[in-house]
């Protein structure tokens, strides 16, 4: 039996999947943090997992035939009661199981639509991450996938509608690969208050043997382009892995030749894939400008009102030159090696250490930082610094005790091999398309 891999990331394409390296002595283990699946409209979630500074939370928003499926979604608006103008941003899908799937926050683009005074809602459909319900799908047949997850963008709109906090009458729908399939298939349907759809590298990619994906996408943009009742903005990226400029002019050429209004924008390569362009801190840079002119043409804010407050960044020391390999502290000579390809990864990114010899670095999505830290301690017995940010050092070596410098000379021998036991279990993630992860010596995707 053939294996049957969807592939439509909310985040990144393979290559531009957020990279995190990770080196320990204990077994790796899940920090996913795990939302409240309360029936109550506003769940409690951990305050490490939310952004005081937008008023992030997570509300179930009831989606099914009866409304037994509860959406977690995610939340930020501005200070204050509103109302509010609205946009909700849909989700890709990872490879693997959906109910794996982290919880997309789209935390760039929902920074700068609440500085325009925005609120944004981000609702992992139906068996994603800590959604209720089970995923569904309809193989290799795109026009039904895509009616289908459009279905919980509306119980996310009708919801949406009746709170306080809601402009109804501006509101504005985003999606991202499988989200901007997605995107376009709502479009299809009466939508109140909705002015217009925006679609980031839309579609869904069906590598089974026998599924003409590519004709089969096509063919679902041009019945969506039948009945489409909305303008839309198109945005693909010349090196998008999944859905390149052939099969997106296509695409787009079918849903205008079927009636659909649409612009398609066609932006130069963006870092190693273009399909990663939302989960970029550096994406902004291409998506904002024609965003800005599609939002002025239906009649939705576009100036910035609100301010929201930059992360706190580490401080630049003059401890050593970043690609200094043999300052970094703590480090084996596999440390020392797995810095050095630290230093080709793509900014944002991070470096973090410990006296143990642990080491972790993480690159491009939301926080690498934070990222690198986190998932350092929780595989260290020792705790976690972080050593470099993005081109410079944030090391301070005035900081060390004598048991850390201890440390550090007892962690200059080599690591042994992982055992067998644990490279084999993290062999599973390979197929799941899971960030790099090196064990050891022993490296796995």
């Amino acid at each position: 039996m053939s294996i049957r891999t969807l592939i439509s990331t909310s985040i990144a394409a393979l290559a531009m999947l957020p990279a995190l390296a990770v080196h320990a002595q204990s077994q790796l283990t899940s920090t996913q943090p795990v939302a409240s699946t309360a029936a109550a409209a506003i769940a409690p979630a951990a305050r490490t997992t939310l952004d005081y500074r937008m008023n992030e939370r997570i509300v179930q928003v009831p989606a099914g035939a009866n409304g037994e499926a509860l959406l977690e979604t995610t939340v930020f608006q501005p200070d204050g009661a509103g109302p509010f103008p609205l946009i909700v941003i849909n989700h890709g899908k990872d490879p693997g199981r959906p109910s794996l799937q982290q919880r997309d926050r789209f935390y760039h683009m929902a920074t700068a639509f609440v500085k325009r005074g925005y609120a944004v809602m981000v609702p992992m459909r139906q068996g994603f991450s800590k959604s209720g319900g089970r995923y569904r799908d309809q193989g290799c047949d795109m026009t039904a996938n895509g009616y289908l997850q459009a279905e919980d963008v509306r119980a996310t709109l009708d919801f949406a509608r009746r709170q306080p906090w809601v402009d109804g009458e501006h509101i504005v729908v985003a999606g991202q690969s499988y989200g901007g399939l997605a995107t376009i298939a709502l479009g299809t349907g009466s939508l109140p208050g909705v002015r217009g759809l925006i679609n980031f590298a839309g579609g869904l990619r069906d590598d089974s043997d026998r599924c003409a994906w590519r004709s089969q996408l096509v063919s679902a943009f041009a019945e969506y382009g039948s009945k489409a009742k909305l303008p839309s903005l198109w945005m693909y990226g010349q090196n998008d892995s999944l859905f390149g400029p052939e099969l997106a002019h296509r695409m787009h050429d079918a849903y205008a030749q079927a009636g659909g209004r649409g612009r398609l924008v066609e932006f130069s390569a963006f870092k190693r894939d273009s399909h990663g362009m939302l989960a970029s801190r550096d994406g902004e840079k291409v998506w904002l400008e024609d965003t800005e002119r599609f939002l002025k043409e239906i009649g939705m804010p576009t100036e910035v009102v609100f301010d929201v407050a930059p992360m706190p960044t580490p401080a630049r020391t003059g401890f050593a030159k970043v690609d200094d390999v043999k300052a970094v502290p703590f480090l084996s000579e596999n440390g020392r090696r797995a810095y050095a390809e630290y230093l080709t990864k793509l900014t944002p990114r991070a470096f973090a250490v410990s006296p143990s010899g642990a080491w972790t670095w993480a690159e491009e999505g939301e926080d690498p930082d934070g990222r690198a830290l986190a998932t350092c301690s929780a595989k260290s017995k020792e705790p976690c610094r972080l050593y470099s940010v993005d081109d410079y050092v944030v090391w301070n070596d005035s900081r060390l005790d004598q048991a850390e410098k201890a440390s550090a000379t007892a962690a200059l021998t080599p690591v042994p091999p992982a055992p067998a036991a644990l490279t084999a279990a993290a062999a599973p993630a390979a197929a799941a398309g899971a960030p790099i992860t090196s064990v050891g010596s022993t490296t796995v995707r």
